[in-house]
C-alpha cells in the first residue's frame, strides 16, 4: 500500500484492509476527514476503533506525566531517585521481595502502575520494558526463616534497604511505598505510592514478577500447594495442600495456619 492509495479522494477505493493498515501507520488528519465522510460501514467501525485506541493512549500518557509529578520536583535537587516497593507481606509461604528502581529522565513508558491493578500478561509485558529501559534496578528478598525472627514487617523494612544498598549508582532521594527504609538517606513514605509515583510502580511491577517467578519455580521444587498459581497466599488449594503433605522450609511458621498444621 502507497500513501498516495490513501489521499482523500482515493479513500472510496482502498480496501478496509487497507484503511486499517492506514490507522495502524499514523494517519494524516486529512486522511481521518476523508474516513469520516465514507459511507462504508467497515470503514467507520475502523475509524471507531483507532479513536477509541487513540483515547486509551492520551488517557495512559496523562496517567504517567501526572504519575512523574514527584519525580519532575526533585530531580533538579535529586537526579537519581530510586521508586522502592515491596510484594509478599501476606503469603503463607515464599519470600518478601522487594525492588528499587532508578527510571532515566526521558522515562516513557506508558501503563505503569500498582501491580495489583494489571494482567498477568501486562506485568510481564511492563517487567521486561522496564529492565531494558530503568538506569539501575536492585532486588530484596528476604526469606522465611527472616520473616519468622524479625516479624513480617521488620524483616520487609530489612530487605528494602538490602535493595537500596544493591543499586549500582548511590540513590539521593527514595520514594517509598507506605514504609520507611532503613538507610540515611533522604526518602518520601508514600500511602497507595504505586499509584502515585512512576518509580514506584515501576519497582511494584518488578518486585511482583521477581516474586511470581520464584513461586512458580518452587511450585516445581514442593509440588502439591499450587504455589504457580496462589504465590504462595493462603487458598483453599494450597491450605489443602498443607493439611496433606505437612509444612515446607519456605512455609513462614510464624503465620497461623502454618502454626496450625505444624501440630
Amino acid at each position: 500500500m502507497t500513501e498516495e492509495l490513501l489521499l482523500p479522494e482515493k479513500v472510496g477505493q482502498a480496501t478496509i484492509a487497507k484503511i486499517s493498515a492506514a490507522l495502524a501507520a499514523a494517519p494524516s488528519a486529512a486522511l481521518l476527514t476523508a474516513l469520516a465522510t465514507d459511507p462504508r460501514k467497515g470503514v467507520q467501525q475502523a475509524l471507531r476503533r483507532y479513536q477509541r485506541q487513540q483515547q486509551a493512549t492520551a488517557e495512559l500518557q496523562a496517567a504517567l506525566q501526572q504519575k512523574l509529578t514527584l519525580e519532575r520536583q526533585l530531580w533538579p535537587q535529586y537526579p537519581l531517585i530510586a521508586g522502592i516497593d515491596e510484594v509478599g507481606r501476606g503469603p503463607l509461604a515464599g519470600p518478601v521481595v522487594t525492588a528499587a528502581v532508578i527510571l532515566p529522565h526521558d522515562f516513557h513508558l506508558l501503563g505503569v502502575d500498582d501491580s495489583k491493578r494489571l494482567t498477568a500478561q501486562e506485568r510481564e509485558r511492563l517487567y521486561r520494558e522496564i529492565l531494558a529501559v530503568a538506569l539501575d534496578i536492585s532486588i530484596g528478598v528476604g526469606d522465611a526463616q527472616l520473616i519468622d525472627r524479625e516479624n513480617i514487617y521488620h524483616a520487609t523494612e530489612i530487605v528494602m534497604g538490602q535493595a537500596v544498598r544493591g543499586l549500582y549508582y548511590r540513590p539521593q532521594f527514595l520514594l517509598v511505598d507506605a514504609m520507611t527504609v532503613p538507610v540515611r538517606l533522604p526518602q518520601r513514605k508514600l500511602i497507595k505510592g504505586d499509584q502515585q509515583s512512576a518509580s514506584i510502580g515501576a519497582a511494584s511491577i518488578v518486585a511482583k514478577q521477581v516474586r511470581d517467578h520464584l513461586m512458580a519455580m518452587y511450585d516445581q521444587v514442593y509440588p502439591g500447594y499450587d504455589f504457580v498459581d496462589n504465590a504462595g497466599y493462603g487458598t483453599a488449594k494450597h491450605l489443602a495442600g498443607l493439611a496433606e503433605l505437612g509444612v515446607t522450609p519456605i512455609h513462614r511458621r510464624s503465620f497461623a495456619p502454618v502454626q496450625a498444621a505444624l501440630h
